[in-house]
């Protein structure tokens, strides 16, 4: 029988194994070694290392999108959405290091398996940012000018991008509270109606 614990638990040791190895350099014995079970017992789970790279963003992204979607559920304004989204995406890369390594470098590869994985549970999460710009559009509150396929692809490079200094022993002087407040801040005069 398999069990849900041990995928979870094999998940989160390849989550941090690629995350110090890097995708293509790390072995399934290191993944089984991290996870402390046999090596075979990856494969009574796993097809191959590419379905665990991918299992884990279907489980670590499914989990981003889960949880900002309760937050977001809860806020009708589309500018307070928008400070949500990105206070809980640097909020969620700022505690699990592991997993934002993996996202900044992996999901960068040009493997067409990872190409294709974007178009998944990846833009789904993009997703959530281009229909809050919508919202904003369709009531006013966002410019009608900005497409939002083009906003989600701008937000989410700034949060990468504040993300990997915090993750590449670049000092950071800011809290993550002062950096989510000038993102939040600059993307939200941006988009607002009658700015420019």
């Amino acid at each position: 029988m398999k069990s849900p614990d041990k995928h979870r638990k094999i998940i989160r040791a390849a989550t941090k194994v690629f995350a110090k190895k890097g995708f293509f350099n790390a072995r399934i014995s290191d993944i089984a070694k991290e996870a402390k079970v046999a090596d075979g017992t990856i494969y009574l789970y796993f097809n191959n290392k590419f379905d665990i790279l991918l299992s884990v963003f279907e489980q670590e992204i499914g989990k981003l999108i889960d949880h900002v979607s309760s937050l977001l559920d809860k806020e009708s304004s589309s500018k307070a959405r928008l400070e949500i989204f990105v206070n809980n995406h640097l909020m969620e890369m700022k505690k699990n290091r592991y997993l934002a390594e993996v996202i900044h470098i992996e999901l960068r590869q040009t493997s067409k398996l990872i190409r294709e994985y974007r178009k998944n549970k990846f833009n789904e999460y993009l997703e959530i940012i281009a229909a809050i710009i919508v919202q904003g559009q369709e009531d006013g509150t966002f410019r009608r000018d900005i497409q939002p396929d083009i906003a989600r692809q701008i937000v989410f490079g700034a949060l990468d991008e504040i993300s990997i200094c915090w993750h590449t022993g670049n000092e950071c002087p800011h809290s993550l509270e002062e950096v989510s407040n000038q993102i939040t801040s600059l993307f939200q005069t941006g988009f607002l109606a009658g700015a420019g």
